[in-house]
């Protein structure tokens, strides 16, 4: 695209005021500034006309630039999650679909440190579920009798499996770029929610004039920059839930990111569920201060106190 176009594309979005100031700058002294010349001309100008300029041409490049550098970056719309009201609880069939994805996709590359298999009972397993979960894995344990170490069965005090034995492997085996840990992921990014379901569904080619991609690199707008390290993961039917929901990327997206947002916030539904125990409570407090002050307090806070002399 000639750069005239972007220029005159992103002028039309510089704000009116600007644009307005401008063009009557150039409308009421273009013929005098054309027609000055020399000492003369520049004697005619006041220090004002120079500052108007300046001022101008500042806020119209400082738009530009702004327009120029964010022009292909999108900000994830607003989903209606059903958790967002001020008494709605997670949805726990959703948090179970949401481990699983995260088991059979994200661990593959992300890690959980601040989560433990024990955080799933009550909420999304049952203790044998979750134990049985645990025991899949394999931990180090204790050195046998001749000093060489050795592994053990998880337990439910045992975090999420690492991927990696080291971030130096890691590195290596994602072209350099470090897999985010994913216990707060949610509260660590713009948009929490909103954010990582859009990331998640947002692959797609990019458009005409955007600069060719390095290799490993995939296009995503969400993404600050347009260039994520991080391939496409859902695909349709990559994940057979156990209660039978069908598997589409918006499904698993939407699965995953509640699982995400639980993991960030175990205590989501006890906060929400104390709040309302407060707000009761308060209630009950506010009519009996209220029956107190009416019937008590008025007594005291009408009585008038005289002083008298003694001699008198």
């Amino acid at each position: 695209v000639p750069s005239t176009v972007k220029m005159a594309s992103g002028w039309q979005r510089v704000p009116s005021w600007i644009r307005a100031g401008f063009s009557r700058f150039t409308a009421s002294h273009g013929a005098r500034i054309r027609g000055s010349s020399g000492a003369k001309g520049a004697a005619n100008m006041s220090p004002g006309y120079y500052g108007l300029v300046a001022a101008t041409g500042l806020g119209a490049g400082y738009f530009l630039m702004s327009l120029s550098a964010g022009e292909l970056e999108l900000h994830p719309p607003k989903y209606p999650w059903s958790h967002n009201g001020p008494f709605s609880a997670l949805d726990h069939q959703s948090i179970r679909r949401g481990y699983q994805v995260y088991k059979d996709v994200c661990s593959a590359c992300h890690t959980m440190e601040q989560i433990c298999f024990r955080n799933l009972v009550g909420v999304s397993h049952t203790e044998a579920e979750a134990k049985a979960l645990a025991e899949e894995y394999e931990y180090p344990g204790n050195n046998d009798e001749e000093g060489n170490p050795t592994t053990r069965p998880g337990k439910l005090s045992d975090p999420f499996p690492e991927p990696y034995p080291n971030e130096e492997a890691a590195r290596f085996a994602n072209s350099g770029a470090l897999p985010v840990d994913l216990s707060l992921v949610v509260l660590g990014r713009e948009g929490e929610e909103d954010y990582i379901f859009s990331l998640l569904t947002g692959y797609c080619d990019p458009p005409a004039g955007f600069p060719e991609l390095r290799e490993g690199m995939a296009y995503n707008p969400y993404f600050p920059g347009q260039s994520i390290a991080m391939p496409q993961q859902l695909f349709p039917e990559s994940v057979e839930y156990e209660d039978g929901t069908p598997a589409t990327v918006s499904q698993m997206a939407k699965d995953v990111t509640v699982f995400l947002r639980w993991a960030t916030e175990p205590e989501h539904d006890n906060r929400k569920r104390m709040g309302m125990k407060a707000l009761m409570l308060t209630t009950l407090l506010l009519f009996v201060t209220y029956y107190w002050k009416k019937t008590k307090w008025t007594v005291l806070k009408t009585r008038k106190i005289a002083y008298y002399d003694k001699g008198l």
